[in-house]
Order: C-alpha cells, then sequence, then structure tokens
C-alpha cells in the first residue's frame, strides 16, 4: 500500500506589509513626513510663534462660521491655522500670513476636506 505524502502549500507567504496600521498615528505621521519633508515646519518655533500671530489677527474667532475657537485639541470648536491657498511645499505660500486663516477643527476637517478632494478629482 502506497504512503501519503503531504501536497506542498500553493500559498505564498504573507508580503510586506503596505503603509502603517489603522489607527497608528504615529507610525501615519512619520510615513507623512518621508513623502512630505516639510511637514517638519508644523513643529518649528517660527510656525508656533505665527500660529498665534494669526489667532491673534483673527480674534480666536473661525473666520468661516464665526465660531469662538476655544475648545481642546481636537475638539470641534479648536483652533485650526489652514492655508487658505494650498502650498504643496512652497515656502513662500507656507509662511505667508495672508495665506493662512484661523478655523474651527469641525469646518477644517468637513467643508475644507471636501472642497480640497472635489478640487483634485
Amino acid at each position: 500500500m502506497a504512503r501519503l505524502t503531504a501536497i506542498p502549500s500553493r500559498l505564498a507567504p504573507a508580503g510586506r506589509k503596505l503603509g502603517p496600521a489603522p489607527g497608528d498615528s504615529r507610525a501615519l505621521d512619520r510615513e507623512r513626513a518621508k513623502l512630505k519633508p516639510w511637514r517638519k515646519w508644523y513643529f518649528s518655533a517660527r510656525w508656533k510663534a505665527l500660529r498665534l500671530q494669526v489667532l491673534d489677527r483673527d480674534s480666536w474667532t473661525c473666520r468661516q462660521t464665526g465660531v469662538p475657537l476655544v475648545g481642546p485639541k481636537d475638539a470641534p470648536d479648536s483652533p485650526i491655522i489652514d492655508h487658505i491657498r494650498e502650498h504643496k511645499g512652497d515656502p513662500a505660500l507656507f509662511w505667508d500670513p495672508e495665506n493662512l486663516q484661523a478655523v474651527s477643527k469641525a469646518w477644517h476637517d468637513s467643508e475644507k476636506q471636501r472642497q480640497e478632494r472635489a478640487r483634485h478629482g
């Protein structure tokens, strides 16, 4: 009587993971930093000073909705400094105070993102 042998697997081993795991915001930030080196500008002292200058200029009020920007980080009424025209790494547009506006996180994460998606097709 013949002996049974194992059939070789036809499945390849799992390949490398593509990108960060869902929910891993630090890994996502590291990936973005590799693709867009200008993102480190957001962590500079120069940006922090400019951010406060824009918030004071706009009286800590959302320029799009009129909502007071008093919420803690990640709250719908927390302040976000938005680039009116996308800078795409252009330092002149990035640092131009006239290209910046104070907006609420709720507006930025909904309406502004919708506008940008529509522009990029």
